[in-house]
């Protein structure tokens, strides 16, 4: 086994721990999910790779968890409320809005920063600099994290409404027609594309985990629409109900047959854009 795929493994087994501390309802499963963070650190002794136990910390999901402590070589683990992981935001109540705020952050720097060294401010470069300095940011992983409350959807607009007032002429332009000038989507289109892309390609093998693994196909073959129509379940909770599992699925079930067979992700990327050309509003939440 090479370091780059140990270091891989490694990460996986960290995001493994911090995912399964919210799920210890007994005292059971902890003393289970307690002897999975021992064999993590001896793991890490055998290959010469310490953790830093001082960094290494426990986050309880869900509300009615007893919040258990666990040890790794015998110190007690820090517990946090949110934590960053891979880039994104995590916190015990997972919801968006911590990593919205920080995606905000970010992307709202650039504006300022190219407007104070950027002299020749064409169409064309603003637009360079869009995709490749602000939107990164804001576009980030949005299958994990695709915000649906409108204030946090709009603070994200508010960059690329900003943004867009730097080029030349369109200023004094209202958004939405700025925006079809500039032959630029919304941020909401964009994430809503890429969900439906990324299920896409789960159904084509192209991504993990499987398609089939976190969706169930309908057994009603008898109503109009594609072959790979999906069942919608019953959602208690909003953090179910926008789930990528679940926002997904009325959008998918919508998309014709011609769509959803696509050979290529390109392809899909395309017919995508005619769909979205041709139905106004397609790719916009209600």
């Amino acid at each position: 086994m090479s370091r780059t795929e140990l270091d891989i493994q490694l990460a996986y087994l960290g995001l493994k721990c911090l995912i399964l501390l919210g799920q210890c309802a007994d005292q059971a499963s902890r003393n289970t999910l307690q002897e999975d963070v021992t064999k993590l650190y001896n793991w890490s002794q055998d290959w010469q790779m310490d953790f830093n136990v001082e960094k290494c910390k426990v986050m309880h999901i869900g509300r009615s968890n007893p919040e258990y402590q666990y040890l790794m070589n015998s110190h007690v683990l820090q517990e946090v409320k949110q934590e960053k992981d891979l880039g994104i935001m995590i916190t015990s109540d997972l919801k968006s809005f911590s990593q919205v705020t920080e995606a905000y952050k970010k992307a709202n720097r650039a504006p300022g920063m190219i407007s104070r060294s950027i002299q020749y401010k064409s169409k064309s470069i603003l637009l360079c600099l869009l995709k490749t300095l602000v939107r990164p940011h804001l576009e980030y992983c949005t299958q994990i994290w695709s915000p649906h409350y409108s204030k946090d959807k709009q603070l994200l607009e508010k960059v690329q409404h900003r943004f867009t007032r730097m080029v030349p002429g369109m200023k004094v332009l209202p958004y939405n027609e700025r925006l079809r000038l500039l032959g630029l989507w919304t941020l909401e289109e964009r994430q809503n594309t890429a969900d439906l892309i990324e299920m896409f390609k789960m159904l084509r093998g192209k991504s993990c985990p499987s398609f089939d693994s976190m969706f169930e196909r309908s057994r009603n073959l008898s109503t109009r629409g594609h072959s790979v129509k999906l069942m919608k379940h019953h959602c208690t909770t909003d953090l179910r109900k926008y789930f990528f599992s679940e926002r997904v699925i009325d959008r998918w079930n919508m998309l014709t047959e011609d769509c959803v067979s696509s050979s290529t992700i390109n392809e899909f990327k395309g017919k995508l854009t005619r769909i979205r050309n041709s139905k106004m509003g397609f790719l916009m939440d209600q």
